[in-house]
């Protein structure tokens, strides 16, 4: 046990499925048996959880990691004390987001002092976080500040393959707009980069085109021509084992059957689309550029069904693993990355 990696894992909104679905995972007699997981959020949050699912657990509230039993039967948590009466289960609020601020700031400064391998997210809602205060886009935006990195970007990991995106959190229109060369040629480098810190030798990555059938020879758009072509011809001259533009109506496809080790989508949908389809349950994000290591679920709180007990778990028993499997490559990352703290 002393030798499993320890994951700080945030409750998420505390009135969306994030408790659940962490009580859930910890729960599991399984989950000992990859990593130590201890959660960070709000006591109260869990036990109501616990008594709503009918769970025979214990919740073990906790002031610091050392406090952790890491029992089966016992969830401890890292106890916040910032919601401590109910709160509607599925609406906006701003108490809960800033619970869900609380967790990931306290986490993620637990990884940066080392006291834990890893930080494993659920979801949060960004009104509720931005009632809170918070001026980020989401989590993402968030780690890179209280990190102090400039470098992160989302990584998809589904079935093996490895999917990379080139803009985010963007409008389509706008995203197109940053297709150029100068950013395909950085994507292409920040995702090579990635593909070797996590452990891939001699990396080969795919790079997705923008236009239906890769543009047709510019008779269905130019930008295959003008910017992701000349983009993957400089980083092969450079020594990078990287093809494309693929169509993108295949290059995932060919990604998810061994051709490639990882693919870069050029916008958020084109990734998050192909990913999802294939197996919704079995897609982790990890954040890339960061000098510690973080996983998530790929989806969001679900309010419709907070609450309700219906949340499947699978999403976030995935991203535990993927980071209990992907622990041992995080002590490579602040050499990496190094955090620039503001």
């Amino acid at each position: 046990m002393s030798d499993l990696p320890i994951l700080a894992v945030t409750l998420g909104d505390p009135v969306g499925i994030g408790p659940e679905i962490t009580l859930k995972t910890l729960a599991e007699p399984e989950a000992l048996q990859l990593a130590r997981g201890v959660a960070v959020g709000d006591a109260p949050v869990l036990d109501r959880v616990a008594r709503h699912l009918g769970l025979s657990v214990e919740i073990n509230p906790i002031a610091t990691v050392a406090d952790a039993r890491f029992t089966t039967g016992v969830i401890d948590v890292l106890n916040l004390g910032v919601v401590t009466e109910d709160l509607p289960w599925g609406e906006v609020n701003a108490t809960a987001g800033a619970a869900a601020v609380g967790a990931i700031e306290v986490a993620t400064r637990l990884a940066l002092a080392g006291e834990v391998d890893a930080v494993v997210t659920a979801p949060i809602n960004k009104e509720a976080i931005w009632a809170a205060g918070s001026q980020h886009l989401g989590h993402t935006e968030m780690l890179g500040e209280l990190t102090g990195s400039t470098r992160f970007n989302t990584m998809f990991w589904v079935s093996g393959l490895k999917i990379f995106f080139a803009t985010r959190h963007l409008s389509l229109r706008e995203a197109i707009n940053r297709i150029t060369r100068e950013n395909i040629e950085h994507a292409i480098r920040e995702a090579y980069t990635a593909l070797e810190v996590f452990g891939t030798e001699k990396p080969k990555l795919a790079v997705a085109a923008l236009n239906p059938h890769g543009g047709e020879n510019g008779k269905f758009g130019d930008e295959e021509i003008v910017a992701i072509a000349p983009a993957v011809a400089a980083a092969r001259a450079a020594g990078l084992d990287v093809v494309g533009p693929i169509p993108a109506d295949s290059v995932f496809h060919q990604g998810i059957q061994g051709r490639f080790d990882g693919v870069l989508s050029l916008y958020h949908d084109q990734g998050h689309i192909a990913s999802k389809t294939y197996d919704f349950d079995g897609t982790v994000s990890v954040t890339v550029g960061l000098p510690i290591l973080r996983t998530s679920v790929d989806h969001g709180t679900a309010f419709d069904i907070a609450g309700t007990g219906r949340a499947s778990h699978g999403t976030m028993r995935a991203a535990f693993k993927a980071a209990a499997t992907l622990a041992p490559y995080a002590r490579k990352l602040p050499a990496i990355y190094p955090p620039s703290l503001r």
